[in-house]
């Protein structure tokens, strides 16, 4: 099955046109999910000791198989934080797989790690961030957070032989994204919250504080804030924390992993004062800047610090620190030895469009945010939760209950119109169901956005 052989020629050539043709296509299919039963029914078994043969299996998956997923940059996919990666940054995906390079280390993969790097620069850049500063590309949010948690935890046991044998402690929002949480849980580190799912204050900050034993107090290593929330855009105090952080010695975490690529924005940087004075912060390329699921970002304002809490050492790695391989070694600066250079994709997404169209399009994100805002305020069965921030708007429709939301969101998924799901709001002590949009996809038009508010009526 490694050989060459007229099958693999022409699967190959079958690949490249279904490629192609996704690639190219202006007006695709949502997608709906079957279950695993109705899936099974349809393609029977597919894992054979003799095999079923490529073109009979691609077939399945063309007839069956994909139609069974969302596409999540169809211009009517709202919900969650969608994608919507360049079709330049799809290509190079192809291409990245079929290179071959594994990413971990600049004795191996060189021309790849070069080709990260100058996006990432790119990326540092955005942040404002002293000299000196770098980060790495990840699988995603959950690991970019993790891996940066991981190198507060170690660099406050660094500076207290004490603090090995205590439960670190972290505080954050109730807005933060739930990979905090579970981060938190991996590492085994307890987690406050400050109470609101609204911005987060630096006076919020430092009543909880406030509030803390002096047991907490001696556990506390890091604060998490967050740059655009993934429930509403909201963008934390961040400027007020980084003061306290600054005062208190405490590592201070932005997870800007969605709200990130708003930093191209002319219109909305300026909410961002305070991220460069952050100690590690998250962005997802996937999301905001148009790359191909997965690709996150950890970047470090002091690297050394990552790279002493994340070096894996073992006698078949100590050629990768030789003389003869000295260069940017991914993998001592997160937490996966393993890796693909899931960067490549942005590197030429920007190489071959430029920066200044990736600014045209997170500004278009933005303006379909106030775009649907005004839309709600002028019709009467819908009104706004809370001002769009971001890209994000929360809005209710008037006289529904959760089950309603519910019904709505599967009967227009079910028709393949859109998919837009209903989330949660605090309210005081009680949390009201309403409707949300998240938009990322520059494609997205004005009428989407009309006749998805239509279909509440």
């Amino acid at each position: 099955m490694h050989k060459i052989d007229i099958e693999l020629v022409e699967m190959t050539m079958d690949v490249m046109k279904y490629a192609i043709d996704r690639i190219s296509a202006s007006n695709r299919h949502i997608g709906h999910p079957k279950t695993a039963q109705e899936l099974k029914v349809l393609v029977g078994e597919t894992i054979t000791p003799k095999g079923i043969g490529g073109e009979v299996a691609f077939n399945l998956w063309k007839k069956h198989l994909m139609n069974a997923n969302v596409s999540i940059d169809h211009p009517r996919h709202l919900a969650f934080v969608p994608a919507s990666p360049t079709r330049a940054a799809i290509m190079f995906d192809l291409v990245t797989s079929a290179s071959s390079i594994h990413g971990a280390y600049w004795m191996e993969g060189a021309g790849g790690i070069f080709c990260e790097n100058e996006a990432m620069k790119w990326m540092v850049s955005l942040t404002g961030l002293p000299e000196g500063a770098f980060g790495v590309f990840t699988s995603g949010g959950t690991a970019a957070n993790l891996s940066a948690i991981v190198t507060a935890r170690e660099y406050w046991r660094s500076l207290n032989q004490q603090n090995n044998n205590e439960k670190g402690l972290i505080i954050t929002s109730i807005g933060a994204h739930s990979s905090v949480k579970a981060m938190a849980k991996v590492i085994d580190a307890d987690v406050l919250y400050v109470d609101t799912e609204d911005r987060m204050h630096a006076s919020n900050l430092q009543s909880k504080m406030e509030s803390l034993t002096e047991n907490q107090r001696k556990r506390l290593f890091a604060i998490v804030a967050t740059a655009g929330t993934t429930n509403a855009g909201i963008i934390d105090d961040l400027k007020g924390i980084a003061e306290i952080c600054k005062k208190e010695k405490l590592w201070f975490h932005v997870d800007a992993a969605y709200g990130g690529g708003a930093l191209l924005s002319d219109s909305v940087k300026h909410l961002f004062a305070g991220i460069e004075a952050a100690d590690s912060i998250t962005i997802d390329p996937h999301k905001w800047l148009f790359s191909p699921y997965d690709c996150g970002a950890i970047i470090y304002k002091n690297p050394e610090l990552a790279k002493q809490a994340h070096t894996q050492e073992g006698s078949y790695l100590d050629i990768f620190k030789d003389e003869g391989s000295q260069g940017f070694n991914p993998a001592d600066y997160q937490i996966q030895l393993t890796r693909r250079v899931r960067g490549l994709p942005l590197w030429f997404s920007l190489a071959m469009h430029g920066t200044d169209r990736y600014k045209q399009a997170v500004e278009r994100g933005i303006e379909l945010a106030q775009i649907a805002g005004q839309l709600i305020e002028e019709m009467p069965h819908v009104e706004l939760v809370r001002e769009p921030s971001l890209s994000c708007v929360l809005y209710r429709r008037i006289g529904w209950n959760p089950e309603d939301y519910t019904k709505w969101t599967y009967e227009n998924h079910k028709k393949g119109f859109a998919l837009v799901t209903p989330t949660k709001w605090k309210r005081g002590d009680t949390f009201e169901t309403v409707s949300r949009f998240c938009f990322i996809n520059p494609d997205t038009t004005e009428n989407d956005i009309k006749m998805i508010l239509e279909s509440m009526v």
